[in-house]
């Protein structure tokens, strides 16, 4: 169901906003609306123009929040706004001296690990490596070279320059090592191994000395600044569990103080005329809010509302909120998914719940399997909380109670006995079609039933809208009502051998509808008393209504045969599984049980999902399409409902 909605209109003093906000309106929830355009006949009205001075601070605030262990920290502690202003700048100036004390340990451990990666491959080396660098007149530089250029250069470089290159190690894309030429050489050899794609490496320093002294020193430096790092950390960890509880409380204060900053970008303000500034605050909430809120306020001098029932249409429509008994609203996601109801249009969430499982059920009529689907949806929701979940397990409910009814369980169609037929078996006679397999003609019947009953929703929603052809003149209106009405009156009569009306009294029940339909826009206009009957050419319109009669027949068959895929699934389920038993090789007295687990995993899984899609699709194009139109707006509550 739908929640009635009631428009409220708040005003005070300027001053008195936030106490407001605080003191009432954090109790309810209020759908806003831009006040100066609800009121935008009032005059003298301005925006309510000030900047939030507190979100910059509350991002903080959730930052140091967010480093906290929320489960150690007391949070019924409260703070006042000065105090936690105050608390987060202090806290922001502390953690950030701490924070560059980190960031240079950090360049230090950086710093370290790269030089520590540059003289992993020459650790081989036995001497020291300034002393080759340092040479009087041979020139030596490090580095290294990729292997698909390795072969290239001992080629090429060794035969044509006067160069010496020694190989220390390698992994699977370099080669590392060093090279000697005369210092006179230099700028030539450099440019032969750079033409050679040879990386040099600068050796700084830090890295004279031996290779595995250099690495050893490194290392312990390392270590030592990692040991600060983590140091650092605890230090800071320790700072703000320390206060966690007043970095809670503060978070808690700008978080309800940037709200109410928040809700003034859809305030109004009256304008300065030498007296005192008033604000307008304006919007939508429930009935039973509403009134809780107007009791609440009654003795608050400084605070006027003025409520106004749903019904005014000048304040557009009201926005959609849900509400509907715990069971149902799982499927709500299926309402939603094809679009919200409108605030007077009829919420179909019941109506989608209990077919849904119903069709589902038949679809999917074993008892076995309907037992795991319930197991495991409800086991799903309750770790999880999915919805989808939740449908699952309601789903499931009935296939098991179908499979009772068709006495499947597994697959096995002789463990349990058959409340009411085999969906493979049973065949009903029907004149002039002659044998028919029950199923089908049940889901037929069933189809037909539920496309009348979906007519009957399309009128109840034109009569709130006041449509005059959607309630009289359209296909699904009274027009078309009476026409399926008779048409499945007509078949059932014929189909149980009973005598059928007269035939005048058909071509009336037939004819006069179909004609109104036809005729629905000119008949909706005169009613209306709106003039011309007919816009544009009269015989243009009669040959498009004319097609767009046989297009309307079309869809009342399609319509109803579509529901024939509900009896096709639960026959074909029996099929799925005979196969499935007949692999295990069942026939024989002694199953294979692991490929009659496989089986039945696997047409759980699969055939659940297919007929999941199916029924979705039954219940949107074929019943959704005649009577819902899923354009409402949905009710976003500004600010968080607290407890009263």
């Amino acid at each position: 169901m739908i929640e009635k909605m009631q428009f409220i209109s708040i005003t005070g003093p300027k001053s008195d906003i936030d106490r407001v906000v605080d003191q009432y309106l954090s109790k309810y929830e209020i759908h806003l609306e831009n006040a100066l355009a609800e009121l935008k006949t009032v005059q003298n009205l301005s925006p309510y123009m000030q900047i939030n001075p507190y979100k910059s601070l509350l991002a903080k605030a959730t930052e140091f929040q967010n480093l906290l262990n929320l489960d150690t920290i007391q949070k019924d502690k409260t703070v006042t706004l000065e105090e936690a202003v105050e608390l987060i700048q202090k806290f922001e100036g502390t953690l950030n001296k701490l924070d560059q004390q980190r960031k240079e340990l950090e360049s230090q451990r950086q710093h370290l690990e790269d030089l520590l990666q540059k003289m992993e491959p020459f650790l081989q080396l036995d001497f020291d490596i300034s002393s080759v660098i340092n040479f009087r007149y041979v020139y030596c530089r490090f580095g290294r070279i990729s292997k698909e250029y390795y072969s290239k250069f001992e080629t090429y470089v060794y035969e044509n320059t006067e160069t010496l290159f020694y190989r220390c190690s390698s992994d699977d894309s370099y080669i590392w090592g060093f090279y000697f030429c005369p210092r006179s050489q230099s700028d030539r050899v450099d440019a032969v191994y750079a033409s050679m794609h040879f990386e040099q490496l600068d050796i700084s320093q830090e890295l004279y000395g031996s290779p595995v002294e250099v690495h050893d020193r490194l290392t312990a430096q390392l270590k030592g600044i990692k040991s600060q790092l983590e140091n650092l950390e605890n230090k800071i960890r320790q700072l703000i569990q320390g206060q966690g509880s007043e970095l809670y409380a503060a978070k808690e204060r700008l978080e309800s103080q940037s709200r109410n900053f928040d809700v003034r970008r859809l305030a109004a303000c009256t304008h300065e005329d030498n007296r005192e500034v008033f604000y307008i605050i304006c919007g939508w909430m429930s009935v039973s809010d509403a009134a809780s809120f107007q009791n609440e306020i009654a003795n608050d001098s400084n605070l006027y509302c003025f409520v106004e029932s749903d019904d005014s249409s000048s304040h557009g429509e009201p926005p959609t909120k849900l509400k509907n008994p715990k069971i149902f609203r799982p499927f709500e996601m299926f309402v939603k998914m094809y679009g919200l109801p409108s605030y007077h249009e009829m919420d179909p969430t019941v109506f989608v719940a209990l077919t849904y499982i119903f069709i589902f059920g038949a679809m999917f009529g074993d008892a076995g399997q309907g037992l795991c689907l319930v197991v495991g949806g409800f086991v799903l929701y309750k770790l999880k909380k999915m919805d989808l979940a939740a449908i699952i397990g309601t789903a499931g409910i009935f296939s098991t109670f179908f499979g009772v009814m068709f006495g499947s369980f597994f697959g096995f169609e002789d463990v349990i006995p058959a409340i009411w037929l085999k969906p493979v078996e049973a065949m009903t006679t029907l004149p002039f079609l002659g044998q028919l397999n029950t199923v089908f003609v049940v889901a037929i019947a069933f189809g037909m039933f539920l496309i009348l009953l979906t007519m009957i929703f399309h009128i109840i929603n034109a009569v709130r809208t006041k449509d005059v052809e959607g309630i009289w003149f359209d296909q699904n209106a009274v027009a078309g009502l009476v026409f399926y009405g008779a048409l499945v009156a007509v078949i059932f009569l014929f189909m149980t051998g009973h005598t059928l009306p007269a035939g005048i009294v058909l071509g009336v029940m037939f004819g006069v509808p179909l004609i109104i339909i036809m005729l629905k826009e000119p008949l909706a206009r005169i009613a209306k008393k709106q003039t011309p009957a007919i816009e544009g050419g009269k015989g243009m319109y009669f040959v498009q209504s004319f097609f767009e009669l046989f297009e309307v027949m079309l869809s009342y068959l399609s319509n109803t045969l579509s529901f024939v895929r509900v009896g096709a699934f639960a026959v074909s389920h029996a099929a799925m599984m005979e196969v499935v038993l007949m692999l295990a090789g069942a026939e024989a007295g002694s199953p294979n049980w692991i490929v009659v687990i496989i089986g039945n995993v696997f047409v759980t899984a699969m055939e659940g999902l297919i007929v999941g899609i199916q029924v979705l699709r039954l219940e949107y194009y074929e019943m959704f399409s005649r009577f819902y139109k899923g354009s409402g707006k949905p009710f976003r509550p500004f600010l968080k409902k607290k407890n009263k």
